[in-house]
């Protein structure tokens, strides 16, 4: 009986030590050395209020703010509600998008949207044709503008590749949202592309996938074939100081736990890397 008092004292007063015990914070030599945030599409199936929490349950302080969370024709009011929910939970929405634009009234819609919004850039999909008139929108509301690439899954830019072929000649705040799980499916490196195309590589969306094919899926970050150590040293190389967003196609009427790993892995990269 002694014996079972004193193990059952010994129980408690660990368990009590450890509800006392603050949280142990990360030294300043291990801090996040890249922005990362999270696309919003990967919430396709949740509200804002369950979105923030997953958000805030990984640590991420960045969203890229998708329509289905604040439409476009919200008012003022409505958005500044939006902001009030994001700062509750400690998370910044800092784009907007990705948006399809298939008409000039639908870039006007969302170039003012994305000034009511407060934030600076746009990730878009516009058609090919619309592209001088994105330009033209892109100077008088003085944005960057980051076209989505989509892989095989569309004809409308299917990798950096073709991006960059039609916005090389274009105002320089026109350029991509550099998506590695896409890029990789339409047979192309990511990390080789972010060092040709860095200049204009304003949002990067951060996935794993399974095959350099259309055939290859979303998986979480570290289980497929995308070299993200060389993609980390890429970023540092070419001084990348965007936001790198996870954007979770998998199981995404349950992605909690992929998220986290996701997220876990790709900061275990940056603080295990360094540049070579």
């Amino acid at each position: 009986m002694k014996k079972i008092l004193i193990i059952t004292g010994l129980l408690f007063s660990l368990t009590l030590s450890a509800q006392n015990r603050p949280d142990p914070q990360p030294a300043p030599e291990t801090a996040e050395k890249f922005n990362v945030g999270m696309a919003g599409y990967s919430f396709l199936n949740f509200d804002l209020e369950q979105t923030l929490d997953m958000i805030q349950r990984c640590d991420v302080k960045y969203l890229c703010i998708k329509d289905f969370h604040l439409p476009l024709d919200s008012s003022d009011a409505e958005i500044a509600d939006f902001h009030n929910k994001l700062k509750a939970k400690g998370v910044t929405g800092y784009a907007v998008g990705p948006i399809y634009m298939k008409s000039e009234k639908e870039i006007d819609n969302a170039f003012e949207y994305a000034r009511r919004v407060g934030v600076k850039l746009i990730v878009g999909v516009p058609n090919y044709e619309l592209l001088p008139y994105v330009e033209k929108k892109v100077k008088e509301y003085d944005m960057h503008y980051a076209i989505h690439l989509h892989g095989p899954d569309m004809p409308l830019y299917p990798d950096a590749d073709d991006v960059w072929e039609n916005v090389k000649d274009l105002d320089p705040r026109i350029g991509m949202c550099l998506d590695v799980g896409h890029d990789t499916r339409n047979g192309k490196n990511p990390v080789k592309d972010l060092k040709k195309y860095h200049s204009r590589v304003f949002d990067i969306h951060i996935k794993d996938v399974t095959g350099a094919s259309k055939a290859g899926y979303s998986v979480e970050i570290g289980r497929g074939i995308i070299d993200f150590p060389a993609f980390v040293n890429m970023l540092r190389k070419v001084g990348y100081s965007g936001m790198c967003s996870l954007e979770h196609e998998r199981n995404m009427k349950d992605p909690l736990q992929g998220i986290a790993e996701s997220i876990g892995y790709f900061r275990g990269v940056i603080a295990t890397t360094s540049e070579k």
